[in-house]
């Protein structure tokens, strides 16, 4: 996804917890609950996914402002998730590009959940996203999500 805003502007939006909050539909119930996360935070998600109620522990193990993080499941109903966010500041744009990889339990009936029900779920959630993203990003609201007496650090900086 290409955003006509500066990298550091659309790398401080994608740690927003408020923000993933609208995008995952789950709220935030331990660990770092509101803000910007950053390396090393820790977050407990709560809601409900597909009619179950879903619990999903978030660790920020990799936080390299402003060009990558990483959050990695601590526990959670997959076997295994990470999320990898990567920004790159090209021809006077930030480009955003995700990676998510994840393994569910249960064998071979895991693997068909994951493929025909799980990764189309988590691409439109990326989607919406990125959509989200881009459109504060590129207009006057992205000034709510991040610190008010930095703002102007945000409003131009290009990496």
């Amino acid at each position: 996804m290409r955003v006509n805003a500066p990298v550091e502007r659309c790398f401080l939006l994608s740690t927003s917890v408020e923000l993933v909050q609208q995008t995952i539909g789950l709220k935030p119930v331990e660990g770092k609950t509101s803000g910007l996360v950053e390396g090393g935070d820790q977050l407990v998600w709560r809601g409900w996914k597909f009619g179950i109620s879903a619990h999903h522990e978030t660790l920020i193990t990799r936080y390299e402002r402003p060009s990558f993080f990483q959050d990695t499941m601590g526990r959670g109903y997959f076997q295994h998730f990470q999320h990898d966010h990567h920004f790159l500041w090209i021809d006077g744009q930030t480009v955003m590009q995700d990676e998510v990889r994840f393994t569910l339990p249960f064998g071979w009936a895991g693997r068909l959940v994951g493929q025909y029900v799980v990764a189309p779920h988590v691409r439109g959630l990326v989607r919406r996203r990125f959509a989200l993203l881009k459109g504060l990003a590129e207009g006057d609201d992205w000034e709510r999500y991040l610190d008010a007496p930095h703002a102007s650090t945000y409003a131009d900086s290009a990496e």
